[in-house]
């Protein structure tokens, strides 16, 4: 029904309907399809449809809308009126000449409901009217309705509106829907050609589902020696990758060419209905578990034309060897084919290469997320040589933090802005106390420092299930954050993931100019390389560990904010990153911010390269990374960036 309504769309468009008389007023045409507009039945509704479409009247438009929108009303003398609503009120308007005509008393007259069936017919009919609407919210809907369902007769309307569009991206829009009904649709070869040809650039998945079924194949049989008729793709080789020599046999089956090859259940079947005093074929019943006694009875009774006749290999063989079989395009324009291959070819290219820029971009997130979790930890390591395995769980503190603050400021950005020194504070402040009543006191043991950490690591997790229960707590990100940077249908990343990147970026200007540019940084360089040397000159080098050991936990309050905006927030999120920090930090070269930097971006790619490889495990692809790292370390122990200070001489 919906194919009628386009092709007498596309009739008035070329100017068939362009030239019919007025054969009456709208308000005559509606009373005339009274009854079915009143019923508006999907079944039933299409000839009204048609005949309002065809009058060619210019209230159509007005009309057909107000019935879509389920405002068309009818009054107690059965006349047709739209009805919309103006300060308040709901007013008449004169489907005829669009005059209001006074508040509308909806109480005692009958609204028209079309069901969505019916409003889509509707909207079919309106599509051609509303390619030229001035309101640019009904000309993307057309679009819209367009893409959905592309038919041939909405090519002509498609092509007119063009040239009154001035709206550019609607332009651009229209344009690309033209080429890509022109591929499917078009009648003139060289115009296909010319749209495919235009198309093989547009990486969209529309444009591929457009290209696809021009290259459409059946497989066609012939005996050897004959051609095909039609746009012949390619021809198969029984056995092959293409056609296994099952399919090539079920093919000549088919058509007619070879006889069906009975199956070994049709053969137990036959020989049980042919069975006759003990006997079946000749062959006494009790043999036939024999299969050469099976096939002997068999063959008797093809031979008395009571069964088909097997179909042995040599059988098979004999007649692939004796036919020919083709692939052929169900497009006959062989230029259209070739156009449409070469565009497929293209657009696969393109789009590999943007799978590899989409991959870039999660590596590149993922790094930034690995670099903030352990930056703090590689300054901490390569200043203090303390490996703090309770990192994570500063991370863990500041995500909670956050949490904490939201539940205070509803605001979410200002929530966010208020977050990032508070987990800061927090962090901070227990990082220091931390140092004072436990690390300091276990300098020369790093064994021993290594199971308190992780000991005090234990606690803090027992400690949040107890404040804040098992169950993760939700960190809402602001609206600013919400959804994505769609570049097209392959590169996309989310906006939290872009500012953790940009998060990352200001840490490490913020570093650079620490241990650059201040007075704390200068005392940390020279702790770090010669704490001795330091001291000698006034240097407190508890101080210089205690801020150190601080400011790295702050920085991790700080990472968990950022990675609590995306991941669960829960008691145990620490420990997700406390071995990917680890491993950045010896990767790069502890101490070393660059180093860190460096071993961020190789476990980042690492990470990502494997998941690709593998995309149904993510267990085992953080195995092989870690594999990959043990194997890394192998050859370059002292990391990417060599060890300097303390550390490197422990």
């Amino acid at each position: 029904m919906r194919r009628t309504i386009k092709t007498v769309l596309a009739a008035l468009w070329l100017g068939l309907g362009a030239g019919m008389a007025q054969a009456g007023q709208v308000q005559d045409l509606l009373q005339a399809q009274g009854a079915l507009i009143e019923e508006s039945s999907r079944r039933t509704i299409g000839p009204a449809i048609e005949a309002i479409v065809e009058s060619g009247l210019p209230r159509v438009q007005p009309v057909l809308q107000a019935w879509q929108d389920k405002a068309l009303w009818i009054d107690a003398e059965g006349r047709f009126w739209r009805v919309i609503e103006k300060d308040g009120e709901e007013i008449l308007v004169d489907v005829d000449t669009g005059d209001e005509a006074g508040p509308a008393e909806t109480g005692a007259m009958e609204q028209i409901k079309p069901n969505s069936g019916v409003r889509a017919l509707i909207g079919t009919a309106l599509v051609q009217f509303q390619l030229t609407d001035p309101e640019p919210r009904r000309r993307r809907a057309a679009l819209e309705s367009i893409t959905r369902d592309p038919e041939p007769e909405l090519l002509a309307p498609l092509r007119a509106s063009i040239e009154t569009e001035d709206d550019a991206d609607l332009l651009a829009r229209k344009i690309r829907l033209e080429r890509l009904l022109t591929a499917r649709f078009g009648t003139d070869e060289a115009e296909r050609v010319a749209a495919i040809e235009a198309l093989s650039t547009d990486t969209a998945v529309e444009t591929r589902a457009a290209i696809n079924p021009l290259l459409a194949s059946r497989m066609v049989a012939l005996p050897e020696g004959e051609t095909p008729q039609g746009n012949v793709a390619r021809e198969l080789s029984p056995g092959g990758e293409r056609l296994s020599r099952t399919a090539a046999y079920g093919a000549l089956v088919d058509a007619g060419l070879a006889p069906p090859r009975p199956s070994a259940d049709e053969i137990r079947a036959a020989l049980e209905a042919n069975r006759a005093d003990g006997m079946v074929g000749g062959v006494p019943v009790e043999t036939l578990g024999d299969p050469e006694a099976r096939a002997r009875a068999y063959d008797a009774l093809a031979a008395e034309g009571l069964v088909a006749p097997r179909v042995e290999e040599a059988d098979v063989d004999a007649a692939l060897a004796t036919h020919a079989f083709f692939d052929v395009y169900t497009e006959p324009s062989e230029a259209v084919t070739d156009a449409a291959r070469a565009a497929l070819t293209s657009i696969g290219i393109r789009v590999g290469a943007m799978k590899g820029v989409d991959i870039g971009l999660d590596a590149l997130s993922l790094a930034s997320i690995y670099f903030l979790a352990a930056i703090g930890l590689a300054v901490t390591f390569g200043v203090m040589g303390v490996i703090n395995m309770a990192h994570g769980e500063f991370i863990m503190m500041g995500a909670y933090t956050a949490y904490l603050v939201q539940q205070i400021i509803p605001d979410r950005t200002l929530s966010l802005i208020a977050a990032l020194p508070a987990a800061f504070v927090v962090t901070f402040v227990a990082g220091v106390a931390m140092e004072r009543l436990v690390i300091r006191h276990l300098y020369k043991r790093p064994l021993e420092t290594l199971l308190a950490t992780f000991g005090i690591s234990i606690a803090l997790q027992q400690l949040a299930k107890i404040v804040f229960g098992t169950q993760a707590r939700p960190l809402t990100a602001p609206d600013w954050l919400g959804g994505a940077w769609i570049v097209n249908d392959v590169i996309g990343i989310s906006h939290i993931r872009i500012a953790i990147f940009v998060l990352a970026l200001m840490f490490l200007g913020f570093f650079l100019f620490l241990m650059k540019r201040t007075r704390l940084g200068l005392e940390t360089r020279s702790v770090t390389q010669n704490p001795g040397m330091a001291a000698s000159v006034g240097i407190d080098p508890g101080r210089v560990n205690m801020l150190t050991f601080g400011l790295g936990s702050g920085i991790a309050g700080i990472a968990g904010v950022a990675i609590g905006l995306y991941a669960k927030v829960t008691s145990e999120m620490g420990a997700d990153y406390i071995v990917q920090s680890f491993m950045t930090v010896v990767v790069g070269g502890v101490g070393n911010i660059w180093g860190t930097l460096a071993g961020a971006a190789m476990i980042g790619g690492l990470q990502k390269g494997i998941e690709v490889l593998n995309p149904s495990n993510t267990l085992a692809a953080q195995t092989w990374m870690i594999v990959a790292v043990i194997i890394f370390i192998q050859f370059r122990p002292r990391g990417i960036i060599a060890l300097r200070g303390r550390a490197a001489g422990d």
